[in-house]
């Protein structure tokens, strides 16, 4: 079963857009193909966000985070790979999880490592769609 490490900006749109492909993670959670996890850094940073942006999905994002795993936020430590300040909570959070994907919509930071398992410690990084597209 792959161990599903959810971004911030994947549980920001699976919130605001029920009917797309990152919502689709939370649909099919009864057949046991996946769990999903995320960081109280990656909630918090989706629910200022959804406050800001689209206030009426505040439900809907807590109702998605009520079927997430949430893990622990390791320490600050070096990282193998070069990521601003700001993503390395992410980072740190799905390797300590033992998450087999992160799965994210930050292409700019994390797509440079997307699919490159072989230099992000085993995980695998990868879009929504990547990751469906796969499946």
């Amino acid at each position: 079963m792959h161990r599903l490490f959810l971004d911030a900006n994947v549980l920001f749109t699976a919130a605001h857009n029920p009917d797309g492909k990152a919502a689709s993670l939370f649909d099919f959670l009864d057949m046991k193909r996946w769990e999903l996890l995320s960081s109280a850094f990656a909630i918090a940073e989706a629910q200022r966000n959804i406050a800001a942006k689209y206030p009426p999905c505040a439900a809907r994002l807590e109702s998605l985070i009520a079927k997430l795993a949430v893990v622990g936020q390791p320490a600050r430590v070096s990282i193998g790979i070069s990521l601003p300040e700001k993503d390395q909570p992410i980072y740190l959070a799905a390797l300590a999880c033992r998450a087999t994907h992160l799965l994210t919509g930050d292409l700019q930071h994390f797509g440079r490592y997307m699919n490159r398992p072989q230099a992000t410690d085993g995980i695998v990084i990868q879009t929504v769609a990547g990751y469906l597209a796969g499946c």
